[in-house]
């Protein structure tokens, strides 16, 4: 460990605060130091290893696409990602798919469909996407951009253009900002998820869906966290009954290979045309043929343990010593403890459970399948973590 922890500083960008932990191995939701330690995992590579840790039906299908063809440029067609776009198309009820490699690209096409749409319909002037403060979208310059929090835009100053930023669960807010400026689209997380894990409520996404309805603005969904399941729908905005123009999305699809979708629905799915945007790996074979294997899955067997699972956690946590209160929906929960998040965090690590944060909460993003017996185990460790520090 001292080894690799030397390599990673002297060689690697210092763009992470790693935690103490080197994964050499493991096998659902339970991975193992190089000294053979046992961990269950409740962060699952950030939402990424939606059945697990090598997980068997997914590494068949990537193995044996792999040994057919690993990648092919989008010049020519390939089944796994032709298969895959008309998956998510009649499971969501949307029209086309672009595929990117992560949630960040995916939120790039998004941002450039709308915009297309918004000078095609309304004038070249018709650019500005309303965002919400507290969001998060991205890395690159222009998602960061969209992102509405401070914190995230310092040092890279200047942005592009054209977001503003509304308060979440306040539809006033928004009608404000789309009365000042000519917006193309609302783009939200209805989880948000680095945010602190905080729901968006149910009477303004309903809301919010009329508005952009009524005034031809593209309602964007950022499921890149709250999808594929994790929710306990197969897409987060299916909780709240209403169908967004554009859904993002990306980490749990590839159940471990990177892979990101950018899914439209009627209004603009011919917006894009050739020439307007594209990527070398975008819906490479591989990762098509992993992320198959995850959507084929996600069916209502699945779904129903996760919302299982889900109250479990919530009985469990939400009046338990030394924890505040416990947000979000499905498998994605965030535990705000009367501790610091960071003491909270280390000494489950100590203890044997892998949990992750979102800025002063515990937040947990366990495999879908995750079996109740460790995660019963893993949540008895964080009560008496909360109750003990």
């Amino acid at each position: 460990m001292t080894d690799i922890k030397s390599k990673d500083k002297l060689y690697i960008a210092n763009t992470y605060s790693r935690l103490p932990v080197e994964i050499a191995r493991g096998k659902g939701s339970l991975v193992y130091d190089t000294d053979g330690r046992r961990y269950i995992d409740l962060g699952s590579g950030i939402a990424v290893n939606t059945f697990g840790v090598c997980d068997e039906e997914w590494i068949k299908a990537v193995t044996e696409q792999l040994n057919a063809v690993q990648h092919t440029s989008n010049l020519f067609y390939s089944e796994p990602c032709a298969t895959l776009a008309e998956i998510l198309c009649k499971r969501t009820g949307m029209k086309k798919v672009f595929f990117a490699n992560s949630g960040a690209e995916a939120n790039e096409c998004a941002i450039k469909a709308a915009r297309k749409y918004g000078e095609e319909k309304k004038g070249k002037d018709c650019y500005t996407i309303v965002t919400l403060y507290n969001s998060f979208h991205g890395r690159t310059l222009a998602t960061l951009a969209a992102t509405g929090q401070d914190v995230f835009h310092e040092r890279f100053r200047p942005f592009p253009s054209g977001f503003v930023y509304a308060d979440a669960n306040d539809i006033e807010s928004v009608k404000k900002l789309c009365s000042e400026n000519k917006v193309c689209a609302v783009m939200f997380e209805p989880v948000q998820g680095e945010g602190g894990v905080m729901p968006l409520d149910v009477y303004f996404v309903k809301e919010l869906y009329a508005y952009c309805k009524e005034k031809d603005i593209l309602l964007i969904a950022d499921e890149v966290q709250t999808g594929n399941g994790r929710c306990g729908k197969l897409y987060d905005y299916m909780n709240y009954g209403i169908a967004p123009d554009i859904v993002t999305t990306a980490k749990g699809l590839g159940g471990g290979l990177p892979i990101g979708a950018c899914i439209m629905g009627e209004k603009c799915a011919d917006t894009l045309t050739y020439g307007d945007h594209g990527s070398t790996f975008g819906g490479n074979p591989a990762a098509a043929a992993g992320a198959l294997s995850i959507i084929n899955r996600i069916d209502e067997k699945l779904l129903k343990g996760v919302i299982e699972k889900s109250e479990y956690i919530f009985g469990e946590l939400s009046s338990a010593d030394g924890i505040v209160s416990v947000s979000g929906r499905g498998l994605m929960i965030g535990i705000k403890t009367e501790k610091p998040v960071k003491d909270v965090q280390s000494e489950c690590i100590k203890r044997g459970v892998l949990c992750l944060t979102a800025k002063d909460k515990l937040r947990l993003l366990p495999a879908l399948n995750i079996p109740f017996g460790l995660l019963k185990e893993a949540v008895s460790v964080i009560k008496r973590v909360c109750a003990e520090l």
